[in-house]
């Protein structure tokens, strides 16, 4: 017996790394599961590695009203409700001093990864109603946590989605509906690559270099992957997690345990 039986989750940002090994559990775990992004290919990709009847996926760009009004009425229409929604789908913009930034660059980060969020929650919440109660996850960062330099723009998001998840909690809890936050650190993600990728010139190092420089700082000594933030993402999706509400679930080796 699953820890999901019966249950029907969105997964946003649901073709690659957190959110693509979090749709593989909780289909194992009895969920039916619509995976949520903008690129098609990867969406593609992961619903046929996770394979059967019980996963689709609807492209949609989730920092817009309509694709957000798109994918939880597809989830409804195939699944007949909504009970879980993780709201993982996120980018990491420019990597530059904030002088150096354009607004363009702040304004898509913040619409992809707050707005999104809020969207997603705002257009889900009746839908969980509806069924009684549910579980929401919202995706931060430990830049939810700290401040990171030149990325100032994605630890402003990050910051704002803990809040997020605290007002949320205290407005849906008479609706049997919780709503938590996962801070995850260095995950061995496509979006650590690319930060390698963009903080190496900066850094003056080469990237191989740098993931062993981050590596080093965590107390663990490794990268996470992204199947353990998926098993924490499982503990607050199911009933394991019942009188958990408004936290913020910290799951990055340590890091932010000392000093950088």
């Amino acid at each position: 017996m699953g820890k999901l039986d019966g249950k029907v989750a969105i997964i946003t940002g649901g073709g690659t790394g957190i959110g693509a090994a979090t749709a593989k559990l909780f289909v194992e775990q009895g969920a039916s599961v619509l995976l949520v992004g903008r690129r098609e290919d990867k969406l593609i990709e992961t619903a046929k590695e996770i394979g059967g009847d019980r996963v689709s996926y609807a492209v949609a760009d989730t920092s817009q009203v309509e694709d957000s009004r798109r994918y939880i009425a597809a989830a409804v229409t195939r699944y007949s409700g909504i009970d879980i929604l993780v709201s993982n789908a996120g980018i990491e913009g420019p990597i530059k001093l904030t002088g150096d930034h354009s607004v363009e660059d702040f304004d898509e980060v913040i619409a992809v990864n707050v707005r999104g969020v809020w969207l997603s929650y705002k257009y889900a919440l009746p839908e969980l109603t509806r069924r009684g109660g549910g579980s929401v996850v919202l995706m931060s960062s430990v830049g939810g946590l700290v401040g990171f330099p030149t990325m100032s723009p994605y630890v402003a998001s990050k910051h704002a989605v803990i809040g997020l998840a605290k007002s949320f909690a205290q407005e849906c809890a008479g609706f049997n509906i919780r709503v938590n936050a996962v801070c995850p650190g260095f995950i061995d993600t496509d979006m650590f690559d690319a930060l390698t990728t963009k903080f190496a010139p900066v850094a003056g190092a080469s990237e191989e270099a740098l993931t062993g420089v981050f590596e080093a700082r965590v107390p663990l000594k490794r990268k996470g992957t992204s199947e353990e933030i998926a098993q924490l993402n499982l503990f607050l999706a199911s009933a394991d997690s019942s009188y958990v509400t408004g936290s913020a679930y910290v799951i990055d080796g340590g890091i932010t345990a000392g000093v950088l």
